[in-house]
């Protein structure tokens, strides 16, 4: 998903009830005011490249509250969103290698997915926010039947998904799609509310278009797992700057519950981001979106090296981040959520 254009507030119930405040003193936590934090260390744009300017992620001592400081202004945020923030399919063989790994890792969303799809019985529109391309609609589609849109703020991705996956896609904000209330069966959220200064009024838009046992999916880093822990600032689930808040699972938890949400199922494994996640934190030179967004120069036979490297170390650390999953530390995290009854 392409950068977000609005500001506003996050409510953080269960830490403090106090509001994310884009415009406040950077030395007070925006969430429950305390002017005492801790530095857990600095860092620039380790993996796009787009700045050499350093920030820092600072945890309040008041309530924990993990953030970037500063925080980037709504007008300069999209300067650290390059223009191909998302994955196209190209012609040769190395993308068509990468598209084919990317339909095999996506069916643990799609199976997901589905599965919240059959338990709730709901019938309807499935609207995924910060579609890319649209392959995941595509296969959703493919699986389940039902009618799908996508929202991105990049017109290129829409265009994209549109174009190469025959997926309608709308360019705006979720609070501006022309859709009306209880219409979704679904709304999925991947990785999107990190970037957002603006988190709660995502959620509450996704809960007036769902139906009414439909279903939230939403999928963020979790600043909870080991990787955080052994590889701070390396950890590509930091991505400084474009993160703005880092989840633990009871921040995460907590802005659903307060949205009017109930929590139905919580997954810490993800086959398409656990794995490549930590191969990227060790190897950023080695991600092959990185490569694409930053024009790496290299003949198509060097890409495809560098492509199978890259493959064989996500294969050498999936253990790894099975067995962190498997004790609920895992990189990301994953939930299924209803609209309180």
């Amino acid at each position: 998903m392409a950068a977000p254009n609005h500001a506003a507030r996050v409510e953080r119930a269960g830490h403090s009830g106090g509001v994310l405040n884009p415009a406040a003193d950077s030395a007070v936590c925006p969430a429950c005011g305390d002017a005492g934090y801790r530095v857990l260390f600095r860092a620039s744009d380790r993996l796009y490249q787009t700045t050499d300017r350093e920030f820092r992620i600072v945890e309040c001592k008041g309530c924990r509250l993990l953030r970037l400081d500063p925080r980037p202004g709504v007008k300069e945020l999209p300067d650290y969103y390059p223009r191909n923030y998302w994955f196209a399919p190209a012609e040769d063989a190395a993308s068509r290698m990468e598209e084919r790994w990317r339909r095999f890792a996506l069916r643990d969303h799609v199976n997901f997915v589905e599965r919240a799809l059959r338990d709730s019985g709901e019938r309807g529109l499935v609207l995924d926010v910060g579609c890319g391309g649209g392959l995941f609609l595509d296969l959703i589609r493919e699986s389940t039947g039902l009618p799908v849109l996508g929202l991105d703020y990049s017109l290129d991705a829409a265009r994209v998904a549109w174009s190469t996956n025959s997926v309608p896609a709308f360019c705006g904000s979720l609070c501006e799609v022309p859709l009306t209330e209880e219409s979704c069966a679904a709304v999925t959220m991947f990785h999107i509310l990190e970037h957002l200064h603006d988190p709660e009024p995502y959620i509450h838009c996704a809960r007036r278009l769902l139906r009414p046992d439909g279903r939230l999916i939403v999928q963020v880093p979790n600043a909870g797992c080991w990787q955080f822990l052994l590889l701070g600032e390396k950890w590509n689930g930091v991505d400084v700057p474009r993160h703005l808040v880092h989840f633990r699972q009871d921040d995460l938890a907590n802005l659903l519950e307060h949205c009017g949400f109930e929590l139905l199922r919580v997954k810490h494994f993800s086959l398409r981001d656990n794995p490549a996640g930590l191969a990227t934190s060790l190897a950023p030179s080695l991600d092959p979106m990185a490569r694409r967004v930053r024009q790496t120069p290299e003949s198509p036979r060097m890409r495809m090296f560098r492509d199978i490297v890259y493959f064989a170390l996500m294969c050498a650390v999936m253990p790894l981040t099975m067995l962190e999953a498997a004790c609920r530390a895992g990189s990301t995290i994953m939930v299924e959520a209803r609209i309180r009854q």
